[in-house]
């Protein structure tokens, strides 16, 4: 049987952003479902963790699952380069399915804990690597579109949970918080389902010496041949609300329960639909993400910027760094939110609506800091980025008309297009392939906005 089912191209890239989708949706529903079950009171009996005395201890055992995060996004840290992209997610989701029996056949804190912690290095060795997985197996013109899709299908994923649990209040007894948390198995049998018979990335194969396999796959990706001077060329370069927002809703505002969990779920929905606003590029994104304070009152409570942590780390580091620096900004994404979902039920209960001006004032910081010192990634090859760095790139990158660029600057069009045309020189080359492969890189130039008569 060919590889892949006999996928290759488009085909091939959607499967791979399938299985990359999945694994994001389930980190948002994993991420959302818990907002549900600390206000279930069949939970909060059977663990004993009713009553005000007992808050910071219903804060940690919610907040452990980011320390989970934490430490599972530093082993990716050196995990991910030695198994592999696919081998370390399929890893991840196998220890989050082992954390999540232990939540789901929990009956006391401390297995709790230790379920919420064994879930969260899974998930954390996960969301350090799919969004990598993602951007390495993508053509330039969709890595960044395809990963702000994960991001939405990882809010559609929190929404769901949202629903869930709403939908499971008005059942009686354990089933309203366990048959919530047992539904994080549909993704995960997707995940075991899908990702075993996927390529693995070509550019964690090339810097592990896995030459001919990468360049297969890389044509495989392309829907090319491995002569195609192209695919040489390639081988050559290469939260608060998250958990909160129904005791928010209670203990900030006063509503009833069911009420409250009616408006998380809706504001789940409203989150979704904002969160497709970021297709266009990265450092516009950041900068709407950062104002979602400035919308109106349920969009106060998002507290972090959804793309920033999952997308650019994998885009703005070269290919020994990548995976490094992916683990390192997810690591520091769950060390931070470990932080906000621990102190949230003790800040609301003693700052009231003076809380949530700590977040306004952070999220508001980031308009300048991304404006002063975020090149744009849009539209650029992974090699684009790579060269950018290498040629002595200026820190404050707005004075550099080439780094904040919405299109592809013309100088690295040019220099792919001598790359192919001199490894078309030196190997057995189809000239009909190198003539459609200069033709493709022209016209998508053409639709990123350069004129023919500034390419001449």
């Amino acid at each position: 049987m060919a590889p892949y089912f006999g996928l290759t191209g488009g085909w091939l890239t959607f499967w791979v952003s399938v299985a990359c989708s999945t694994d994001m949706t389930l980190f948002g529903y994993d991420q959302g479902v818990f907002g549900g079950v600390v206000v279930t009171q069949d939970y909060l009996d059977t663990l004993e963790l009713n009553g005000e005395g007992r808050t910071s201890l219903l804060g940690t055992v919610t907040a452990i699952y980011d320390v989970g995060c934490f430490f599972g996004a530093i082993a990716a840290f050196s995990l991910g380069e030695i198994l592999g992209r696919k081998k370390t997610i399929l890893l991840g989701t196998t220890i989050m399915s082992i954390g999540a029996i232990l939540q789901i056949t929990a009956f006391g804190v401390p297995q709790m804990i230790v379920g919420r912690i064994i879930a969260g290095i899974g998930n954390g060795l996960n969301t350090a690597t799919a969004p990598v997985w993602q951007a390495e197996t993508s053509k330039a013109a969709w890595r960044g579109k395809l990963v702000v899709v994960e991001m939405i299908l990882n809010i559609a994923g929190f929404s769901l949970s949202n629903w869930v649990t709403y939908g499971f209040s008005f059942v009686g007894g354990g089933i309203s918080w366990r048959m919530p948390l047992v539904l994080q198995f549909i993704f995960i049998v997707m995940l075991f389902a899908t990702v075993p018979w996927l390529p693995e990335s070509p550019r964690w194969l090339i810097a592990h010496g896995y030459i001919e396999q990468a360049e297969q796959i890389i044509a495989d990706l392309e829907a090319t041949t491995v002569d195609d001077p192209w695919v040489v060329t390639e081988s050559k370069g290469i939260n608060v609300t998250s958990y909160y927002l129904p005791t928010v809703l209670t203990q900030s505002v006063g509503l009833e329960n069911s009420l409250a969990r009616l408006l998380a779920a809706c504001n789940s929905v409203s989150y979704l639909l904002f969160s497709l606003i970021g297709i266009p590029n990265r450092q516009q994104t950041s900068c709407l993400g950062v104002n979602r304070f400035l919308l109106p009152l349920l969009h106060l409570f998002r507290h972090r910027l959804a793309r920033g942590p999952w997308l650019y780390p994998t885009e703005i580091n070269s290919l020994s760094m990548r995976t490094k620096g992916a683990a390192l900004g997810t690591a520091t994404n769950w060390a931070c939110n470990f932080m906000v979902v621990e102190i949230t039920p003790i800040g609301i209960q003693t700052l009231h609506w003076r809380f949530y001006i700590i977040w306004t004032v952070f999220n508001a910081a980031f308009v300048p800091i991304v404006y002063l010192f975020y090149p744009e990634t849009a539209g650029r090859t992974l090699e684009d980025i790579d060269r950018f760095f290498r040629e002595d790139a200026k820190v404050l990158v707005f004075r550099d008309k080439d780094a904040i660029s919405e299109k592809r600057p013309l100088k690295y069009v040019e220099h792919e297009q001598s790359e192919i045309r001199r490894n078309s020189s030196v190997v057995t080359a189809n000239p009909e392939i190198v003539r459609k492969r200069l033709v493709s890189i022209a016209k998508a130039d053409d639709e990123g906005g350069w004129s023919r008569e500034e390419k001449l």
